[in-house]
């Protein structure tokens, strides 16, 4: 396969398909090894790689970061994993030509590329991307996390004979040139790389947005203005997201949640007793992943989410977490008749007063939920040893990505190290030496960083300033309130009961700083509707018991997924 040299489109590559959604892409992949490169509705047109790997067909999203043009340097590089590469077409003939794994976690290898039939499709259509929820957004606005592929202009492109103002300076036929190199740069990603440091950007993309809107409605949360990159190579990303124009309505209006919180914080509220419970994960909300019945854990729900997060770096998912538990938790997304309601403004206030009893036992079955879905996502891989490896390595990423000073969720934190630290997890010597074998850096952050972490968090001794967390562990003041004893000789249960009644006061009092650190994380953030729904409390209740077991009691819905976790855990490594 040869690389283009710098300059050239990487459109005109047989390999790459254009638009094209996930289930034609897949009926094009045959054989073990087909693969193709299109760019995916799902993820708001950006490029994926589409390959067929034992039996199934898997999806890797490239990265793609922008940096600062400068002579004789390429303006992005794309990656899968650890690696960057100056253009996606020798990303391309690296992995192809050296047979390395798309991924280490599925071992998947592209060999034979799917050359394309006939012309690129300009945009997408309904009838051919029938795949979920539709995700586009204007040009100038983009994620962290997320790549541009080229040819992403043409989705929302106005029709042909009323060009946009912003599609003036280039041909209908053209599509936007990637800088690249026939060289590549091994720039190395640290392990726990900061989640703010990926920041993508507009690369050599139109400076305007067409002035038409586009065929579906964005889902783009606002973005930052003025806000400074991680590191200085990164371009700055200044524009705004304009607002729905009329006669355009979004499936899921989620983008003006700080924005009104803030307009409503200068009103001068008093406390007045709730007379009613206050719930932020109601269960009652209809799934896109899972049908109005469902058994527990079936497998081709399993097998879509499997997909789904092999797609998303750990940073992308970390942040889509921090959404998910800043809504649980009562911190971002607060409606004015809830704040009434609970007579206080936040839900990090709310749990710490007597009529919060609600709150906390959502908290704790939520802590509990994703911990024990995270136990599964290692139990359940019942293939090669170095699968389950993987798959702990995985967990020990998103853990590092959600640790203070990257995106900052202590909860999601301490339900990843929940998962990790679970004995059903935890006794499987086999995968934990394959992890230290194959994956050291993973496992030495694991024991030398993430452990003494979790510690001194469970012991109300950890940080906990909004600078670097934007949500605070609130799992022992929860867990003391409700009643529960605490570990340990009567005196040093003493120090730490204080220790943890004052975290709690801390927390209720600085719930405004965390507010604005969670927003400020997030800012420009747009999310998977998809991933997101599967993170959350009620979603993750429905898949674990199914839609008829999920109306039983926590607690013995807690015993029986203990004992099948058990039996999973003794089915790959039984005791000697």
């Amino acid at each position: 396969m040869q690389v283009p040299q710098d300059g050239e489109d990487f459109a005109g590559q047989p390999w790459y398909h254009g638009p094209l959604s996930r289930q034609k892409a897949e009926a094009f992949l045959q054989q073990d090894g087909d693969f193709l490169v299109r760019a995916s509705r799902s993820r708001g047109g950006h490029p994926v790689i589409s390959c067929r790997w034992r039996g199934s067909a898997l999806h890797f999203e490239v990265l793609r970061v922008a940096l600062r043009p400068r002579p004789g340097r390429p303006t992005a590089l794309f990656q899968l994993e650890d690696e960057r590469f100056p253009s996606l077409p020798a990303l391309i003939h690296s992995y192809v030509t050296g047979q390395r794994p798309l991924s280490q976690a599925t071992g998947a290898v592209a060999s034979r590329p799917v050359t394309r039939q006939g012309l690129i499709r300009r945009s997408f259509s309904e009838d051919s991307l029938p795949e979920g929820p539709a995700q586009t957004e204007p040009l100038r606005a983009r994620k962290r996390s997320d790549s541009q592929p080229a040819g992403l202009e043409h989705v929302g492109r106005p029709t042909e004979g009323h060009p946009g103002s912003g599609a003036s300076t280039m041909p209908a036929s053209a599509l936007p040139r990637t800088g690249s190199e026939p060289m590549l740069l091994k720039t190395p990603v640290p392990l726990g790389s900061i989640a703010d440091t990926l920041r993508a950007s507009d690369g050599q993309l139109h400076a305007k947005a067409p002035t038409k809107p586009p065929r579906t409605p964005s889902l783009m949360l606002p973005d930052a203005s003025g806000c400074p990159p991680t590191y200085c190579e990164l371009v700055p990303r200044v524009p705004r997201v304009q607002g729905t124009p009329p006669g355009h309505s979004c499936p899921e209006p989620e983008a003006p949640w700080w924005e009104a919180e803030e307009e409503e914080e200068e009103e001068d509220r008093r406390f007045v007793r709730p007379q009613a419970e206050v719930s932020f994960c109601p269960a009652t909300n209809p799934f896109c992943l899972l049908g109005c019945q469902n058994r527990p854990l079936e497998t081709e729900v399993l097998r879509t989410l499997r997909g789904l997060f092999l797609e998303h770096h750990p940073e992308s998912t970390a942040l889509h977490l921090l959404l998910v538990d800043c809504q649980a938790t009562g911190l971002l997304g607060v409606t004015k008749a809830q704040r009434v309601a609970m007579g206080v403004a936040s839900g990090l206030e709310l749990l710490t007063l007597p009529h919060g009893h609600h709150l906390r036992l959502e908290l704790l079955e939520r802590l509990e939920t994703l911990a024990l879905a995270g136990a599964l996502a290692v139990l359940g891989c019942a293939g090669p040893l170095e699968e389950r490896a993987a798959a702990l390595r995985g967990l020990v990423e998103l853990a590092l990505a959600l640790r203070p000073g990257a995106a900052g969720d202590l909860p999601g934190l301490a339900s990843v190290m929940g998962a990790l630290l679970m004995p059903q997890v935890s006794r499987l010597e086999r995968t934990w030496r394959q992890l230290r074998r194959s994956h050291t850096e993973a496992a030495l952050a694991f024991e030398q960083e993430l452990k003494p972490l979790m510690r001194a968090l469970d012991e109300a001794a950890g940080p906990c300033d909004p600078g670097e967390v934007a949500l605070p562990h609130v799992a022992p003041a929860v867990r003391l309130l409700e009643g529960e004893d605490l570990p340990g000789p009567l005196d040093e249960s003493c120090e730490r009961l204080l220790r943890t009644l004052h975290r709690a006061r801390q927390m209720a009092r600085d719930a405004p700083s965390f507010r604005e650190a969670a927003a400020r994380r997030l800012r420009g953030f747009r999310p998977n509707p998809e991933l997101k729904e599967a993170l959350t409390t009620g979603f993750l209740r429905r898949l674990l018991w199914g839609s008829r077991g999920a109306g039983a009691p926590w607690a013995t819905r807690l015993e029986k997924f203990q004992r099948v976790l058990s039996v999973l855990s003794l089915r790959l490594e039984p005791d000697r």
